[in-house]
């Protein structure tokens, strides 16, 4: 065995840029898959594992040139502060918040934030040096922006968009050299696929509650 093997055995973190992955990708890789699927057993838990994931891919991505990816990090980390919060002490009464469908005013205006959002991302991020892909980066950051915020207020939707942008973020991170992250959002779209499933089943225990509970009221 060379020295070279020897310092990659002795050194994980070298191993794994060896084999074109790296430690924080690796870590990103473990508090992602924990933290979305979390998230569709709807575990306060998965927000502060959200922290955890968003600080490493932080790195991840500004190694990649995905600044926009890099700067959507940041956001959540904030959103997943806020979703911390919001899960807890967010609902009527200061009580834990249920989940219920997208309001369709909501989503008009959730559709516009995405939008303004791309254009403003893309016009930015395509002017910085070594960017890649700025338009489909910036596309993909609006529309996940839209869909982390409705998953702190707990809708429904959320995983349908979910579900869009982590087909698509698959095939971007292979083309940007990324295999093991692309295993992971492969891992996320079946979790998104079971996060819609089973919010779907405790919104309409929630409505039957709501029901139930507005029947003996009445009586």
């Amino acid at each position: 065995m060379t020295s070279t093997e020897l310092h990659l055995l002795s050194d994980p973190c070298a191993w794994l840029v060896a084999h074109g992955s790296s430690c924080p990708e690796l870590l990103g890789f473990i508090t992602g898959v924990l933290n979305v699927w979390l998230v569709t057993r709807e575990n306060i838990w998965s927000w502060p594992l959200g922290v955890l994931n968003a600080g490493f891919y932080v790195v991840v991505f500004a190694r990649t040139g995905l600044y926009s990816d890099t700067g959507l990090q940041v956001v959540y980390l904030v959103l997943s502060l806020y979703g911390w919060w919001h899960w807890l002490r967010g609902g009527p009464d200061r009580h834990a918040v249920v989940v219920t469908r997208t309001a369709r005013r909501t989503a008009l205006l959730l559709a516009a934030i995405a939008l303004v959002s791309w254009v403003t991302l893309a016009t930015i991020t395509r002017r910085l040096p070594g960017a890649a892909l700025p338009w489909l980066d910036a596309a993909l950051v609006s529309i996940s922006l839209v869909a982390q915020y409705m998953m702190t207020r707990k809708l429904l939707e959320n995983w349908l968009l979910w579900i869009a942008v982590d087909v698509v973020y698959i095939g971007l991170f292979i083309n940007r050299q990324l295999p093991l992250t692309a295993i992971l959002y492969a891992v996320f779209l079946v979790l998104a696929i079971i996060g819609y499933v089973q919010w779907h089943r405790s919104a309409a225990r929630s409505r039957l509650e709501y029901s139930t509970a507005n029947s003996l009221a009445s009586s």
